[in-house]
């Protein structure tokens, strides 16, 4: 795919298989927000870029030559080729055609592990406006401003904090989760670079030690923040999901094309209770 920096932005080429809407609202991330024009506007790695859509052209408004191509590449898995992975999903278990047919586009974003650990932190017990509203509140509260918006504050920022300290973001219990979440990954106690080629298991294990952190929460860690491909969280919707119209599905029967089946069923099954 084609790379280059242009006066609108980086100019990512014709690329079909991505879909703006479905992948950043299909619930794996929270900083994107869709603007009037239909373009979405996020912060990546502590700098605001808007995407959108020209024609078969995918353009990255706000990168600049400072930011090399491998990091946009690296985000939107843009080496991926998402065809493969979806017709491999579909001949493993042909549940999952008719939505990975509908849903045809959505990429997983590789985010900052530290960000999509605290993140799915705040995602518990919660709905995606709510989770939201709190890490904005996060953000502005204890991030840097950047021009237009705030970075993800970093766990070294928020472990020498109590809990109570973050009244603000009206997190609820949900708080201690976040300070101890930061103090174990600021201490190296909890390794999350390490994750990425650690045997999945003994990552599920260390993520929690963590107060708070389920299984939910540890394989969207993985699959979200580490780009565990393998890993497959399984929430309320999920398992009414795979209780009756992917009935046949697994994550062991998918292999390393779990984690993007996950995405599929999610998405699917939320849009089809709220048509």
């Amino acid at each position: 795919m084609e790379y280059k920096i242009t006066d609108r932005g980086a100019e990512l080429g014709a690329f079909d298989a991505f879909d703006l809407k479905n992948t950043f609202e299909c619930g794996q991330c929270f900083r994107w927000d869709e603007n009037e024009d239909g373009s979405y506007s996020g912060v990546v790695h502590g700098r605001l870029v808007r995407l959108f859509r020209d024609c078969d052209t995918v353009i990255i408004e706000g990168a600049d030559e400072n930011q090399l191509e491998q990091l946009w590449r690296d985000y939107f898995d843009l080496d991926t080729d998402y065809e493969m992975l979806r017709l491999e999903m579909t001949r493993l278990c042909p549940e999952l055609s008719r939505a990975a047919e509908k849903l045809n586009g959505i990429r997983i974003l590789s985010q900052e592990p530290w960000e999509a650990l605290c993140s799915f932190i705040i995602s518990q017990n919660n709905n995606i406006p709510r989770i939201k509203g709190i890490v904005s509140r996060l953000c502005e509260g204890f991030g840097e401003e950047i021009g237009g918006g705030y970075s993800f504050p970093s766990a070294e920022r928020l472990a020498p904090l109590e809990p109570e300290e973050l009244s603000s973001l009206r997190a609820g219990f949900r708080a201690r989760y976040i300070i101890d979440a930061a103090r174990k990954v600021s201490s190296g106690e909890v390794a999350l670079e390490k994750m990425k080629t650690a045997p999945i298991d003994e990552c599920r294990r260390e993520l929690m030690t963590i107060t708070g952190v389920g299984a939910k929460v540890a394989e969207c860690t993985l699959l979200y923040g580490l780009h565990r491909m393998e890993a497959f969280p399984v929430d309320v919707w999920m398992k009414k999901a795979l209780a009756s119209d992917f009935s046949g599905v697994s994550p062991e029967k998918l292999g390393v094309t779990a984690g993007i089946a996950q995405q599929y069923i999610f998405h699917f099954t939320r849009n089809k209770v709220n048509e």
